[in-house]
């Protein structure tokens, strides 16, 4: 099934943040009801054709500022042998250098072998996938704690802009989105796959604003989120009454174009019986 197209219609909440009244979110409820979940290591065919093991993970991770790095550092610190299978080289000298690198005159996660430093291979003991998400699942703290802050928010993306209003007041706009393909930049659209609107990545058993709630909270507050989930549960009664209507040429202005794809009672899908 084809990927979703980037300039899809959507369906989109704003709220003043009960935390700040000085900002406003803006959420994509077509992105935060889909049913995407990663499905890295049970279908990923990674960004890349010619590296489908590394997921998203062949590029290394940009951090986002120093605060990002030292977090991330403490983390480095706590990783074994048997967890982390770049572990020699990347504590040869006991500095940050050994697994950071600078590129473009930014800061990020250091590729070796042709991935991040990060990545474990297929056939490592400890299994393949980050050795900082296996770290937090293993020690049962939430991914999002381990991992530098590109890697656990994709693919949700947020952004900020400053609203002028007519009467010379203004506010900050926070906007809760589909990180899709633009926001790697113009290299994007070079990638020979990517999740967030491939249907075979819409298998989720949870929507998105549910099973990423732990790294909603963290983007946006706990009573901004709350917020969120009480629309978010409105507008999925919503789509339930238009299917129980039958209404369907309205779906797609309601579901993810990528939901709908994966959907059992998908035209693509029932023809692939």
């Amino acid at each position: 099934m084809a990927e979703a197209p980037l300039d899809l219609p959507r369906l989109w909440v704003e709220f003043t943040d009960p935390a700040d009244a000085s900002q406003r979110f803006r959420c994509d409820l077509t992105w935060l009801t889909s049913s995407w979940t990663c499905i890295f290591g049970s279908g990923c065919q990674g960004i890349y054709a010619g590296r489908p093991d590394d997921g998203c993970c062949t590029l290394g991770a940009h951090f986002t500022d120093k605060d990002d790095v030292r977090r991330v550092a403490g983390f480095v610190a706590e990783l074994g042998e048997d967890e982390w299978q770049y572990h020699a080289q990347g504590t040869a000298t006991g500095r940050r250098s050994d697994w950071t690198e600078t590129e473009d005159g930014a800061r990020k996660t250091k590729v070796v072998d042709s991935a991040c430093i990060f990545l474990n291979r297929p056939g490592f003991p400890a299994g393949a996938g980050c050795a900082l998400h296996q770290h937090a699942v293993l020690t049962g703290v939430d991914p999002h704690t381990t991992k530098p802050d590109v890697c656990w928010q994709l693919p949700i993306r947020r952004t900020y802009r400053t609203v002028e209003l007519p009467d010379d007041t203004s506010y900050l706009e926070v906007t809760i989105t589909e990180y899709d393909r633009r926001g790697w930049g113009p290299g994007g659209h070079d990638l020979d796959w990517y999740c967030s609107g491939n249907p075979e990545a819409h298998v989720g058993r949870e929507p998105v604003y549910r099973s990423n709630a732990p790294e909603l909270v963290e983007l946006m507050g706990q009573a901004a989120y709350e917020q969120l989930v009480i629309r978010a549960e409105a507008h999925l009664a919503q789509v339930k009454a238009v299917r129980a209507r039958g209404a369907r040429e309205l779906l797609p202005l309601l579901v993810h174009p990528a939901t709908l794809a994966a959907s059992p009672a998908h035209p693509a899908r029932k023809r692939a019986r």
